[in-house]
């Protein structure tokens, strides 16, 4: 039986708070995946829940990132979820239509995958220790959970080539000045703030903050067939042999580590690329 990685607070019966936690730097994996899409499927079926606040108390971590050490055949073979895609895809889609408005309070690293997760929520606030990105590319992959899609929408094409490219840290300030997070909040009040603008949508009815969402979701979410594209690149590019050692170099030097090459991994990957 695998340990329990989102922890359901229910503030009210309008409002949860879910708590991420999974190991020293928070990684995703696969049970990860399957544990998400349970968590989906209640938010969805839920009648009075409106809001939702996805957060973490692992210190300088929100979401590291994909667990290099997974059993990637395990994910492989996963069945496909209601949407008809992946369930890695499937739980990111499902869980950006929910009828319910979701928060990401973001207080630490959050990259590859954790940085999939949050683009698959409604409204993401970042605290001055929130650190985002895309780094998959400095391991010789193309990321798989739909940045490619949701980036370009939230930031311009030209923001979103650069994030996604050169691979690199998002400092909360950036990100919040190029509109990959909607704002920058002092990490002494972030938690308060986010839980009282929570509360105030949990107040409201929830016919019409689904209704608005479903509107909103119209014009501005990708369709879904933008998604599997992504995700099949990455299988395709993902632990190729030419990179391992690349990789290995970096779960040598801290990677998936609290203290090591994972504290400023963009910058150690363009490091490390450089050096002969």
């Amino acid at each position: 039986m695998s340990a329990e990685q989102f922890h359901v607070s229910e503030v009210s019966s309008a409002y949860w708070r879910v708590t991420f936690d999974n190991g020293p730097v928070n990684l995703l994996d696969p049970d990860t995946l399957e544990q998400l899409g349970a968590l989906v499927g209640r938010i969805e079926t839920d009648p009075d829940l409106t809001v939702v606040v996805f957060r973490s108390d692992t210190p300088g971590y929100f979401m590291a990132h994909w667990d290099f050490t997974a059993d990637n055949a395990r994910v492989a073979g996963m069945q496909p979820g209601p949407t008809g895609l992946h369930p890695y895809l499937d739980n990111f889609v499902r869980l950006s239509r929910v009828p319910v408005a979701t928060i990401s309070e973001i207080r630490g690293r959050t990259r590859g995958a954790g940085s999939e997760f949050v683009l698959a929520t409604d409204i993401r606030f970042a605290s001055e220790r929130a650190v985002l990105g895309q780094f998959e590319v400095g391991v010789g992959a193309v990321p798989g959970g739909g940045p490619m899609a949701r980036l370009g929408r939230l930031v311009g094409r030209g923001r979103a080539l650069e994030i996604l490219l050169g691979g690199d840290d998002v400092p909360a300030d950036l990100a919040a000045y190029y509109g990959y997070v909607n704002r920058l909040v002092p990490d002494a009040d972030i938690e308060d703030f986010t839980d009282a603008f929570a509360r105030r949508i949990a107040s409201f009815d929830k016919v019409a903050v689904a209704g608005i969402k479903q509107l909103v979701d119209v014009a501005t979410l990708p369709e879904d067939g933008e998604f599997a594209p992504g995700l099949q690149a990455y299988f395709a590019t993902a632990g190729r042999p030419e990179h391992r050692p690349f990789v290995r170099r970096l779960l040598d030097e801290g990677l998936q580590r609290p203290d090591g090459v994972e504290v400023d991994l963009g910058t150690a990957i363009g490091r490390l690329r450089q050096q002969p």
